[in-house]
């Protein structure tokens, strides 16, 4: 074992022996203040070096710059004086800058334009009560939304439905594949505001999936389109609308129906747009640029293939003033790196040769010299902001505290405001200029556990089940520790991709129900197993054709590590995830029967069959390609392993792991005459928030210290 961080100084050990509060379950899960204060809603004011977030009880903007002068810019009830109609903000955390002067919010379905300097308010326009997917254009006072299947916009001119399809199976304008592929919304404004290009699907062919919705008398069924692995998929398209002509043009695609088409970009010259293709098998990618007036294909301009699967989630990126070179993110050398490509499709060079993390680009400076770049660096369980130069591919790190970095880019890229935590600092607050130099430190939190005498996280690394890679885990040990004591211990685990359960940042990314149950004498364990995030595409492409078998391999790495340890007491041990991590907790209470005692598995995958496509086909092929591996991993044949106690938790109209994943299980067991425990949340989608969360967590621990 390799220890790296130590995250418990000799003052809070200190400070644990004579600490007054208690740690309630409630407040570990509701209580915000028990998190480090950060600066609130930060932005810097275009065009400028000055920096705006909001008061801490969001009633008014404030604004500071590298001297450190802290003023009141604005104040929400000067904004409610001015409205009408009874309208009032009850907080200003939506406000955003359309200019130097001028802040956008909105209130009552209203969007509204405050000049600071003049204290005039302009309503811009209205929107219906039940318009979603809001996307607006702020220079030119637009907006795109959607209500119900259609795409609308709207501005002081009035509003203009984009389509019209009766046909409830036709969806426009809203994210879809299932939001991969980094998709996250559905409308794509032009730099100018003039066009407006937007993601479009036929469902028609989707099978629909039955929600049951209690809360009317009789209960009715919602439906639901849920693309299952191997079955027919949504069929895309984009279009592109132009504001003047209200005429509509479609991209006019070569790929075939259900081949996905993401990451859309516009270019600075709005004459066309660039879509990264994936075929279904998604394993071969396109990169194609369209004519934005006409929708011909113009060219591809480069191809990317893997055996295992090729996933782009980065647009193309134009540094600023750039018109004829863009960069790329991709895997292809086995890490996200940086490369410049002319728009006709040649490649410049590749800027960067990392051997670990880029995650995004967040802009570039103002004559488009410098892209600034977040990445892990070295230690996959940071977050640091790296400058890259375009014309040498010499890579800066520009943020050196060891930790995880925020960071926020002023539009010139000249100046950044960085907030940072890591295991032992709860957070900084400083704007730097862009040589890394701190200007101006705005705010140091204080530790917000001070007086709870809490153990906080230990970070360390173990070996994998291949005996070389290093997997990095967390450790959650109770405050009066006692190394000649025996303890039991709950592992939480994921393990699934696109997810990081341990990073240096404060309490190692540990929620505080885990810190509220070690205070009751537990120890709490998580390792990142092989599969997991921000490890490069070889650490988790290991997944390929064959979930959760190198994900247990690790575990049991994680099981035989804690077993090796003089005070954890081996028969009482427990596991619990969600989602991802309920198929790893129920694999593992299932097919490695004895290793936990109590297992507690959320909305968990228990066959990939029933998965969607998007996402299932990624990681397992289809089943008619893969019958073994989905034979292998479908959960119901191993019921009669059971050795413990199995809690199963589902909300009931979970749109993304369906509730016939538990519901065939819980049918298994009935059928195989072995008991287990199934507790439902009534109306609650794949996650359980909100006040019931607490309710959730009580019922995970009561439930595990029972029988533990």
């Amino acid at each position: 074992m390799k220890k790296f961080i130590v995250s418990l100084s000799a003052a809070l050990v200190a400070l644990s022996s004579y600490a007054q509060q208690e740690l309630s379950l409630a407040d570990a899960i509701t209580n915000r203040a028990l998190y480090p204060q950060q600066m609130a809603v930060p932005q810097f004011i275009p065009g400028t070096e000055k920096l705006s977030y909001c008061a801490s009880d969001y009633q008014s903007i404030l604004v500071t710059d590298a001297s450190g002068k802290i003023d009141t810019l604005v104040k929400l009830a000067v904004i409610n004086s001015k409205m009408k109609e009874r309208i009032r903000l009850r907080g200003l955390w939506g406000a955003r800058w359309i200019n130097e002067h001028t802040l956008y919010m909105e209130a009552v379905s209203k969007g509204f334009a405050y000049d600071i300097k003049s204290e005039v308010l302009t309503t811009l326009y209205a929107y219906p009560n039940d318009a979603a997917n809001k996307d607006e254009h702020l220079a030119t006072g637009q907006s795109a939304f959607t209500v119900g299947n259609n795409l609308y916009m709207v501005s002081a001119a009035g509003e203009v439905a984009v389509t019209n399809y009766e046909d409830k199976n036709i969806v426009a304008g809203q994210a879809f594949a299932r939001s991969e592929f980094g998709i996250t919304k559905g409308t794509f404004w032009s730099p100018s505001g003039k066009l407006l290009a937007f993601y479009e699907k036929d469902e028609s062919l989707v099978a629909d999936y039955p929600l049951l919705d209690i809360n009317e008398t009789p209960g009715r069924l919602r439906e639901i389109k849920y693309p299952m692995a191997g079955q027919p998929s949504e069929i895309s398209r984009i279009g592109i609308y132009n504001t003047s002509t209200a005429q509509t043009i479609y991209l006019k695609s070569d790929k075939a129906p259900d081949d996905y088409m993401t990451n859309l970009a516009w270019d600075p010259s709005e004459k066309y747009v660039y879509v990264a293709e994936v075929n279904r098998g998604q394993n071969h990618m396109k990169l194609n640029k369209y004519d934005a007036l006409t929708g011909e294909l113009r060219a591809t301009l480069f191809e990317e293939k893997h055996e295992k699967w090729v996933e782009p989630e980065h647009p193309v990126f134009f540094p600023t003033g750039s018109k004829d070179q863009f960069i790329w993110l991709s895997e292809r050398d086995g890490f996200m790196n940086l490369y410049l490509y002319t728009t006709t499709g040649k490649l410049m060079k590749q800027l960067t040769s990392n051997k670990w993390v880029t995650e995004e680009i967040l802009g570039s400076d103002a004559k488009g010299r410098y892209v600034y770049t977040i990445g892990t660096g070295a230690n996959p369980t940071e977050t640091h902001l790296f400058k890259v130069d375009v014309k040498t591919g010499k890579q800066t790190k520009l943020t050196t505290v060891p930790g995880t970095h925020s960071i926020t880019l002023n539009d010139a890229g000249s100046l950044f405001l960085d907030q940072f935590s890591n295991t032992t600092l709860p957070g900084i607050s400083a704007l730097y200029d862009v040589k890394g130099m701190e200007k101006v430190r705005l705010l140091v939190a204080e530790n917000p556990l001070a007086n709870y005498g809490l153990a906080l996280p230990e970070v360390f690394t173990i070996k994998s089940a291949d005996g070389v890679t290093d997997l990095y885990a967390r450790m959650i040990k109770p405050a009066d520790f006692d190394p000649t004591q025996k303890y039991p211990v709950l592992v939480y685990v994921y393990g699934g991709p696109h997810a990081q359960m341990v990073t240096n940042r404060w309490n190692a990314g540990a929620p505080l129900w885990m810190n509220y149950q070690a205070q009751r004498g537990y120890i709490i364990f998580t390792v990142d197993n092989r599969g997991s995030a921000n490890r490069g595409f070889e650490f988790e492409n290991i997944i390929h054709r064959a979930l959760g078998e190198a994900e247990m391999a690790d575990q049991l790495k994680g099981v035989e590590y804690l077993k090796s340890l003089p005070y954890v007491d081996a028969n009482r041990m427990a596991v619990h995830g969600w989602s991802y991590g309920g198929f790893m907790t129920t694999s593992l209470m299932l097919r490695q029967p004895g290793t936990f005692k109590v297992g507690v598995a959320g909305g968990p995958v228990t066959n990939w069959q029933w998965y969607e496509v998007m996402y299932g086909e990624r990681y397992m092929d289809t089943p008619d390609e893969n019958p073994e591996g989905y034979k292998t991993n479908a959960l119901m044949q191993y019921v009669g392993n059971l050795a413990g106690d199995l809690l199963l938790i589902h909300g009931t109209v979970d749109d993304v792991v369906v509730m016939q994943h538990n519901l065939s299980l819980v049918k298994a067991f009935v059928e195989a005459g072995v008991q287990v425990d199934f507790f439902p949340y009534p109306m609650h989608p794949h996650n359980v928030r909100g006040k019931d969360r607490i309710h959730l967590m009580t019922k995970v621990l009561k439930y595990i210290e029972e029988h533990l």
